[in-house]
């Protein structure tokens, strides 16, 4: 396992991403470019903070989270694989799989000329991870910092079999009263909402907003969503590569205040935008393939 003294000998990138520990002593490298930066914490390959163009956060990060070796991080970007939710036979195993309960290597870390910086992970099979998949396997985790943020998920499998799994970059935004945004991009998708376990199908008709505990998957939406958002005067745009679903996600009222690692009055703040492989859009990868989930996210002003 990499340690800090070591992280900042081999990977360290002048002026670009440095190595520092962040709460419960996790590890976590911190991107800058130009005006831009972002932290990753080692711990879930997870992205915590980016904040672009020295302007607002963009991503929400729970005042309540856990920082610790078998627990995940409540915020910023987990990342789900290769199982999306509960696992699909066995409810012992964790939820949304176990990437972002591991400890991912750095391999890479870079200055792309004068505006963008890239930082790369990695998580191979171990003993551990067999118990839970027994597949060998690669991901690599690109995150590319510039005016905008990337985050590129490879999948790489190593077997002599196909491998078929659900996953997603679980995103959760800051925003500024979760019932003033609009959500948009998802007119006329199919829709299942999964709220109480009702799993009642459906059609999404126009904007999605956010009035109560939320819970909905969308299908055949391979384009880009928009969070327009008049308290913090911005709209953030998610593009996205790889992926042709999509969930939307806030807690409300009496789950947040079920949940242990969230704050009762938290759930105004944040709304997921989560870029996924879920819900028939499985992913299967041919022995020897690969497959990129990736997620483009940008902000610009709101005009007057």
């Amino acid at each position: 396992m990499q340690d800090l003294q070591q992280l900042n000998n081999d990977f360290r990138a002048e002026g670009a991403v440095t190595y520092n520990l962040t709460k419960g002593r996790l590890p976590v490298a911190t991107l800058s470019c130009g005006q831009s930066s972002a932290a990753v914490c080692l711990h879930g390959g997870h992205v915590i903070s980016f904040l672009p163009g020295g302007g607002r956060e963009l991503l929400w990060l729970s005042g309540k989270s856990w920082y610790a070796d078998d627990q995940p991080i409540r915020g910023g970007i987990p990342v789900c694989w290769p199982w999306f939710g509960g696992h699909p036979s066995n409810p012992d195993l964790p939820s949304h799989g176990f990437a972002r309960i591991s400890r991912w290597e750095v391999v890479g870390a870079e200055a792309l000329g004068w505006d963008s910086t890239r930082l790369t992970l990695r998580l191979g099979d171990s003993e551990a991870t067999r118990g839970m998949l027994d597949a060998p396997f690669e991901l690599l985790l690109a995150i590319t910092i510039s005016d905008k943020l990337e985050v590129a998920l490879t999948t790489r499998n190593l077997s002599n079999a196909p491998l078929r799994m659900t996953q997603a970059l679980h995103t959760y935004f800051n925003v500024s009263a979760v019932t003033d945004i609009v959500i948009d991009g998802f007119d006329g998708c199919p829709s299942v909402d999964t709220v109480g376990g009702a799993n009642a199908p459906g059609t999404q008709n126009g904007p999605v907003r956010i009035a109560a505990e939320t819970d909905l998957i969308l299908t055949d939406c391979p384009g880009e969503a928009t969070i327009t958002d008049p308290g913090f005067a911005r709209r953030i745009r998610i593009a996205k590569e790889g992926s042709n679903s999509a969930v939307i996600w806030n807690p409300w009222i009496a789950k947040a205040a079920r949940m242990p690692d969230f704050g009762d009055d938290e759930y105004p703040g944040m709304v997921c935008v989560e870029t996924t492989n879920a819900r028939g859009d499985e992913a299967t990868i041919p022995a020897g393939g690969s497959h990129c989930l990736k997620a483009i996210i940008s902000t610009e002003p709101l005009s007057d």
